[in-house]
């Protein structure tokens, strides 16, 4: 996900109710996330990428206590020194992280254990905003630990999905018959060329990879009315798009072959049903397409004679539709699967990540502090590519035109899908 280090003022409008309301109502809302699962569930991996739900919650505490406690708050008693490696994810200026693909085999803390970590942490940072005991510097430090949970919150929803799916009983997370959707026509929405403003430039919280905000030069573009459905996507694997070497790039067509892949993650064999976060479910033609490799959304895009938009492309598009965002919340949502919810208005944004055409590279005069909370994202910039907008697992307050976020083209674990893209 996008990395964690801003440079913008705690001037997010959420936190104007308080540091403390706006910390609180995120540390509960992992929580919330993790209620249904067993100890079990919460302690199991099902691949590298993924974590277990458990490491997850220990974690984004391990980031407070490490970035915000034990430097702020003289006579802070660490809850356990053993979890500075523990939980450690990919900082190493802070020693060395227990190896990520690994993480299942911590059996212990238990999940009880973790639990009462957080509770330990939730506490002393607590105290020490209430009684204004941080900077300035560090209560920015808190908001950024915020965001950075609120990434963890819905990599918390798609490796359980992923764990689930590895189960042969299909469990669901949630007990819940999708409903139906109304089919939706598609139109083009045409987008003038011309020297457009990117990047942050407003007001409130983002990550260092939105900045800094430069100007960019686009040729005129088309951008589709709404993602790739089921439909239109088993229109292409009955065409025979995965046979088909000519759709794909060099090394996609490596992937799928040595892989086996000849369909979407979660479709079963016989293009009938999907696994979801609610079990096995009948496919709904009319829901987009998810959990789409970047290699199949762009084969997808060359078979239907379009292409995926660059990250710029769906940035204009985005500023311009601004008012359009959905404001989704998954705490509070039945259903934990993409529709296709269109606004009256354009939009650029969907309930599943637009896979885009770019790398995902630094911009013009980017420059990674020199500190531990500014190691993670720089160093990613390679071999990744970007998604833009958001998904149904997306916090709200992510919903931003400049957010970035960044996969390698073979990840199709998380919530991504596509919008296709004309010159």
């Amino acid at each position: 996900m996008n990395g964690e280090q801003t440079r913008s003022a705690t001037d997010d409008p959420a936190f104007a109710e308080g540091p403390w309301t706006v910390f609180s109502a995120t540390r509960r809302a992992s929580e919330v996330i993790a209620a249904p699962l067993s100890a079990e569930d919460a302690g199991a991996q099902s691949m590298p990428d993924a974590s277990p739900v458990k490491w997850h919650l220990a974690h984004t505490s391990w980031f407070f206590e490490v970035f915000v406690l034990t430097p702020a708050c003289p006579g802070y008693r660490v809850f356990d020194e053993r979890f500075s490696q523990l939980f450690n994810s990919y900082y190493q200026t802070l020693g060395v992280p227990f190896e990520r693909h690994a993480r299942g085999l911590l059996t212990r803390p238990s999940l009880d254990q973790v639990l009462a970590y957080r509770r330990h942490v939730n506490e002393a940072l607590e105290d020490a905003l209430q009684n204004d005991r941080l900077s300035a510097a560090l209560e920015k430090i808190v908001e950024l630990g915020v965001h950075h949970e609120q990434q963890h919150q819905e990599l918390m929803l798609t490796d359980i999905k992923h764990l689930f799916f590895q189960n042969p009983l299909k469990p669901a997370y949630r007990e819940t018959d999708l409903c139906e959707i109304t089919p939706q026509s598609t139109y083009w929405r045409d987008f003038a060329g011309g020297i457009h403003g990117m990047g942050h430039a407003h007001p409130g919280f983002c990550f260092d990879n939105e900045t800094p905000a430069h100007s960019v030069l686009l040729r005129d573009f088309s951008l589709a009315s709404r993602p790739v459905s089921n439909r239109e996507y088993r229109q292409f694997v009955d065409d025979g798009g995965y046979r088909d070497a000519r759709l794909w790039l060099a090394d996609g067509w490596s992937c799928i072959r040595q892989r086996g892949w000849d369909r979407p993650l979660y479709w079963s064999e016989d293009l009938a049903t999907e696994f979801t976060l609610h079990g096995q479910q009948a496919i709904d033609p009319n829901r987009p397409v998810v959990h789409l490799s970047f290699f199949e959304a762009d084969a997808y895009a060359r078979w239907a004679g379009a292409r995926l938009p660059t990250e710029f492309e769906w940035e204009r598009a985005a500023q311009l539709s601004r008012d359009g965002a959905p404001q989704l919340a998954f705490s509070s949502r039945t259903e934990l699967h993409p529709a296709d919810l269109r606004p009256e208005t354009f939009s650029a944004y969907d309930e599943v990540w637009t896979w885009t055409a770019s790398p995902y590279l630094a911009y013009p005069g980017f420059a990674a502090s020199a500190d531990a909370v500014g190691e993670y994202n720089g160093k990613f910039m390679c071999n990744q590519w970007v998604l833009r907008g958001g998904s149904l697992a997306t916090p709200a307050g992510h919903l931003r035109p400049s957010y970035r976020n960044f996969f390698p083209a073979d990840a199709r674990w998380q919530f991504s899908g596509l919008r296709l893209a004309r010159s």
